[in-house]
């Protein structure tokens, strides 16, 4: 059985007190289920923006899509983590990744390190909050059904559901053995902090590997997609046209069957979304906040189905 689809937006663009509670409601009216916020240089702080989000909207999750994990050390980012839980009441969603950006590196004074010690340094993350994080705090842990959170038999924040995001081989098996959900980048890092964006085709074998590796769960996780590019259109040629020159190696078609890429109809992007679903297994979809209010009706057309 499929699970229910659940819907959320990166919020990327630094903004007043009284902008970002006006984009955290129009996000909830119009049906999101998580507002996410990204860990970039230039961007806004995730942990203050998602506490935040939570005075502005009462019902999405709230989430870190995804924490650079070299920017951070685990006690630090254990402390952020506790204190965020319980003050959104019990909302989190921690969302964490290698980092792939040099320059952003650069600008903060932090080594970029190889892959190989970008991933060394997640497992260690990881491997530390788990011990920081629990039993005696916000565990991170499975998450509930249908995004309902429990209080804990304390009474306190419930446990905090961990989302890792992944494509590589060593990070999927990570992401296999530890994560609740699994972020499918959809794209492989290019020279730069550039991403290449993965063909169905490719994309079919990076989750082949994952459900692989975590055969063995008691408990599926849940996988999600970051979809780049969204566009509600009858001339899916027109609307593809302009980002060719970002994508010089791929032909018009190419573009239009990336599974990152949304273009058509209302109808024809509802039937993508489902494809991607019963494809995949993707049931969770994020959207950048550029595209907030065109994916809207797609949203309210499955939102819970």
């Amino acid at each position: 059985m499929s699970r229910p689809f659940r819907f959320g937006v990166s919020l990327l663009a630094p903004a007043t007190g009284a902008e970002w509670a006006a984009k955290c409601r129009r996000a909830e009216e119009l049906g999101y289920d998580v507002i996410t916020v990204a860990d970039h240089l230039g961007m806004p702080a995730p942990f203050p923006s998602l506490v935040a989000a939570a005075r502005a909207a009462r019902r999405p999750r709230l989430g870190t899509f995804v924490l650079n994990a070299a920017f951070w050390n685990p006690a630090l980012l254990a402390r952020e983590v506790a204190t965020t839980n319980a003050l959104t009441g019990g909302r989190l969603e921690l969302g964490l990744g290698t980092g792939y950006v040099p320059a952003e590196h650069e600008a903060a004074g932090l080594p970029f390190g190889t892959a190989r010690e970008r991933v060394d340094h997640l497992v260690r993350m990881v491997e530390e909050l788990e011990r920081l994080l629990g039993p005696d705090g916000p565990s991170l842990g499975t998450p509930w059904p249908g995004g309902k959170a429990p209080e804990t038999p304390d009474g306190g924040p419930p446990r905090v559901p961990l989302l890792i995001g992944a494509n590589g081989d060593r990070m999927l098996r990570l992401a296999a053995e530890h994560a609740d959900i699994v972020s499918f980048t959809g794209a492989r890092t290019g020279g730069n902090g550039t991403l290449e964006p993965l063909s169905a085709t490719e994309l079919d074998g990076r989750v082949a590997l994952y459900r692989k590796a975590s055969a063995g769960r008691d408990e599926p996780a849940e996988l999600n997609l970051l979809i780049q590019i969204v566009s509600v259109t009858d001339d899916r040629a027109a609307a593809v046209r302009p980002w060719l020159p970002r994508l010089p190696l791929l032909t018009e078609r190419e573009v239009l069957e990336l599974p990152i890429v949304l273009i058509g109809s209302a109808e024809q992007l509802v039937d993508q979304v489902r494809e991607l679903r019963e494809r995949f297994g993707f049931s969770y979809l994020t959207v950048l906040e550029p595209n907030l209010e065109v994916f809207a009706p797609v949203v309210g057309a499955l939102r819970g189905r």
